[in-house]
């Protein structure tokens, strides 16, 4: 009797231990989980009641949106970066507007239901946009309309889950019901309760656990157990697919800039033009940027076109940025009304002189101009377009600081994509070099080709070079077109050495304590420049620029133009 009593008694403490552990030492969180209910505000740094959780694409965003009469706005940030960012924003002035294949619509955004399209006048059920404390929110049925997107929206907390992919999206089902937990672990808090055969993408894995994100927008984790087969759902987007059509010549592009800084300039058209064989476009220097108001400087001449299309020769007047140092690209460009002066500006010229295109040439950008940069092309493509205007832009090749120039978004509107394939030493360079070596050019072909379609990529091609002067460690460099630099090399005796790599001849000698070197620029090196062109199936080639020259060099040219007219007329 007595050992049963013992016995009892062990196993009641036993009990009350157990108990006591599992109530207050965390044993049930180990055994089976933790019941903590997650505080969401917190974890999802919802601010207050019209804070809402987005996510696109599955991503969890930084930024929350907010929520207003039961609509759903997302920061203009994000939608730039996340949706489209063909949604640009004038701080200054308070207009939206979004560009479309053939036309540009535009709303004074801010607590109006009203936009226009064209002329045409339409109308939301919500405002179409909210201010906020350092940014403005966009309305999602605003967003849908024009982006090609779906959403779902969700309550407690408040949610909105984008998606710009269409067509068969593959999830995991649930084998069983699940708890989301902020954490990786069972003592981790609940977010929310999932139902068997609820919908996950998983975005993270981990030994035992997943992060996964619901389809309506909640991220978390839960553990990869719970995960079973993967299922399909197909999305169809409603909308019309987008078509950009674009001015393109039969024949391949045969460019010459030619450079003109006066009205005088202009006389001497037949000059720089009675040695060149198979040219079909020129592009004078004529416009520059002149105010901030988006006025421009002119040096435009009817008889310098009429002379040019006696030749069958178009002409394409280029506009820089460059000229006047206190002008602001950004002001410019960041402002609608001084944005569409501008435009306004080039497309009266272009009309008044009869010219066939309008070539852009805007350099030295920052991150501050660069959504505002794309927005005048699209803006500028609408009216080129419907004044039968050729218009391409220049570009240097892509590298991590030329990402602003959304060269992908200008092949879409604008009809060409001329890439300046040189200056890969310029002035300024701490090391002599070539100014275009074939690997550099090539690289540069490649590269712009993963944005750019070859039938809309004119490849730019250098007739001048550098000659470089290194004294006492220190470099500088003067700009040779191609007699000057073989003029050059003679008075100084200097011997020219091909380098097979770089497809080039080079030249050193030493003079008054100074080694000069120079990379040439002459038959041979353009033929190899003139080959990619030619391999790559491109539009054809621009050449900077008249008068830098060796007349010679136009039979070269001339032999690969007539050659790719005759395989295109082959094919």
């Amino acid at each position: 009797m007595i050992r049963r009593l013992v016995i009892l008694v062990v196993i009641v403490v036993a009990v009350v231990a157990l108990v006591y552990a599992w109530k207050n030492l965390g044993l049930s969180d180990k055994v089976i989980g933790s019941h903590e209910k997650s505080d969401i505000s917190t974890y999802y740094g919802l601010t207050d009641d019209a804070s809402m959780i987005v996510t696109v694409n599955n991503e969890r965003s930084d930024e929350n949106g907010i929520i207003s009469d039961g609509e759903a706005y997302l920061p203009l940030h994000l939608v730039q970066s996340k949706i489209s960012n063909r949604f640009f924003w004038d701080g200054d002035e308070k207009v939206l507007r979004y560009v479309t294949p053939t036309d540009v619509i535009s709303t004074q955004a801010l607590d109006t239901n009203v936009y226009s399209v064209g002329k045409e006048e339409k109308e939301l059920t919500h405002p179409i946009a909210i201010a906020g404390t350092d940014t403005i929110y966009l309305s999602m049925e605003f967003v849908e309309g024009l982006a090609d997107i779906h959403y779902e929206q969700g309550e407690e907390p408040n949610r909105v889950a984008v998606s710009t992919e269409w067509g068969d999206i593959t999830y995991r089902k649930l084998k069983h019901s699940s708890s989301l937990r902020e954490k990786g672990g069972i003592r981790s808090a609940i977010i929310a309760s999932l139902e068997k055969d609820s919908l996950v993408t998983v975005t993270e894995e981990f030994d035992n656990w997943v992060g996964v994100t619901t389809e309506d927008g909640l991220t978390g984790y839960i553990p990869k157990s719970d995960l079973g087969e993967e299922t399909t759902r197909t999305y169809t987007s409603e909308k019309e697919e987008e078509v950009f059509s674009h001015l393109l010549r039969d024949e391949k592009i045969c460019l010459a800039w030619h450079q003109v800084t006066n009205e005088v300039a202009n006389t001497y058209l037949s000059d720089v033009l009675n040695s060149t064989k198979n040219v079909n476009v020129i592009s004078p220097t004529w416009f520059y940027l002149n105010g901030n108001d988006g006025s421009i400087q002119s040096f435009c001449s009817a008889d310098y076109v009429t002379a040019c299309h006696d030749q069958g020769i178009e002409v394409w007047g280029l506009v820089s940025n460059l000229e006047n140092p206190n002008v602001d690209t950004a002001i410019v460009l960041n402002r609608t009304s001084t944005r569409d002066t501008l435009i306004n500006n080039l497309i009266g010229a272009a009309i008044q002189y009869d010219l066939d295109g309008i070539n852009v040439d805007f350099e030295a950008l920052n991150s501050k101009v660069g959504y505002s940069f794309i927005e005048f092309i699209r803006e500028l493509s609408i009216k080129c377009e419907k004044n039968d205007l050729v218009l391409s832009v220049d570009n240097y090749p892509p590298s991590s600081y030329t990402e602003l120039y959304f060269r992908d978004e200008q092949a879409k509107f604008a009809d060409y994509v001329i890439l300046m394939a040189y200056d890969e030493h310029f002035t300024g360079s701490e090391e002599a070099g070539s100014v275009a070596s074939l690997p550099y050019v090539t690289e540069s072909v490649n590269n712009t080709l993963e944005e750019v379609p070859a039938e809309q990529l004119v490849l730019g091609i250098p007739f001048y070079t550098r000659l470089w002067k290194t004294t006492a460690g220190t470099v500088t460099s003067e700009n040779m077109g191609m007699a000057d630099a073989q003029k050059n090399l003679s008075d100084n005796q200097a011997t020219q050495t091909w380098l097979e790599d770089e497809n080039q001849y080079y030249a050193e000698y030493d003079k008054a304590d100074s080694r000069y070197q120079i990379w040439l620029e002459e038959e041979k090196s353009i033929s190899a420049k003139l080959d990619v062109m030619k391999e790559k199936n491109l539009a054809g080639a621009a050449f900077w620029k008249l008068s830098y020259e060796d007349s010679s060099i136009w039979d070269t040219i001339a032999g690969y133009m007539e050659q790719n007219e005759n395989d295109s007329g082959n094919n």
